[in-house]
């Protein structure tokens, strides 16, 4: 087994938490406390994973069971955690609503065609080295000429600006250099389902480069091997 195929069938364990992604960008940004530190699963966690299911790997949809519940109060929805032994399941109206919005984007003939292209790949993964540290990453659609990756958003007139605020600028880095090639957004409004496609410009993928570069030296200052600093006194200092 090479080690694409170790990444494929461990992304999320042992094997995959031995290299930084995009993920580990913004909390060592942000949050360095946290890295490394195991994420509760969210309710816009838990929708993106279902949707990008009904996507791009619709056979393993079974996967995900679903409440008919009207809220997660009930008691109803809590015997279904305690059965599934699940932190979180998706209520049947929030299926629902992601269907709908699966199925409006499938109905798009040009977003159709950017993903569902002959040969493309699905949720491939990938490692490299970047800026002197080993990197994973897992691209929603593979083109032999493009990446393509799927987003909800709760506007998609924010979307370009909301994009830096969620570091899409540091994942289209990241993701640039480790399949070497260009990468777009395709997103869609969880409210109106419009649709759009964002391609990246330079200036955004140098932003985030930029990104990277400074998450590595607080990576390099508190988590090296030759660390300089006690993560516990880590504070934020900023002007305003």
């Amino acid at each position: 087994m090479n080690t694409t195929e170790k990444l494929r069938a461990d992304y999320y364990g042992a094997f995959g938490r031995q290299f930084l992604s995009n993920s580990d960008i913004g909390t060592l940004l942000n949050d360095p406390k946290q890295f490394g530190v195991p994420r509760e699963d969210t309710k816009a966690m838990l929708e993106g994973r279902y949707f990008h299911t009904l996507m791009l790997e619709p056979e393993k949809i079974a996967d995900f069971p679903i409440v008919n519940a009207s809220t997660r109060n009930t008691v109803v929805y809590k015997e279904a955690v305690a059965h599934y032994q699940q932190p979180m399941l998706l209520l049947q109206s929030e299926a629902q609503d992601l269907i709908a919005m699966s199925q409006t984007m499938k109905g798009n003939m040009e977003i159709c065609d950017m993903i569902y292209r002959k040969g493309s790949l699905y949720e491939e993964p990938a490692i490299g080295e970047i800026q002197g540290r080993m990197f994973k990453g897992k691209a929603d659609i593979v083109h032999s000429d493009l990446l393509v990756d799927i987003k909800t958003t709760s506007d998609i007139n924010d979307f370009k600006y909301s994009a830096r605020k969620y570091n899409y600028d540091s994942q289209a880095y990241i993701y640039q250099q480790l399949f070497g090639r260009p990468l777009a957004f395709v997103a869609i409004d969880k409210k109106t389902h419009t649709m759009g496609i964002f391609n990246v410009s330079e200036q955004f993928v140098s932003y985030g480069e930029e990104k990277v570069r400074r998450a590595l030296e607080v990576y390099d200052m508190f988590f090296g091997k030759d660390a300089t600093h006690d993560i516990t006194q880590f504070i934020l200092n900023q002007t305003l």
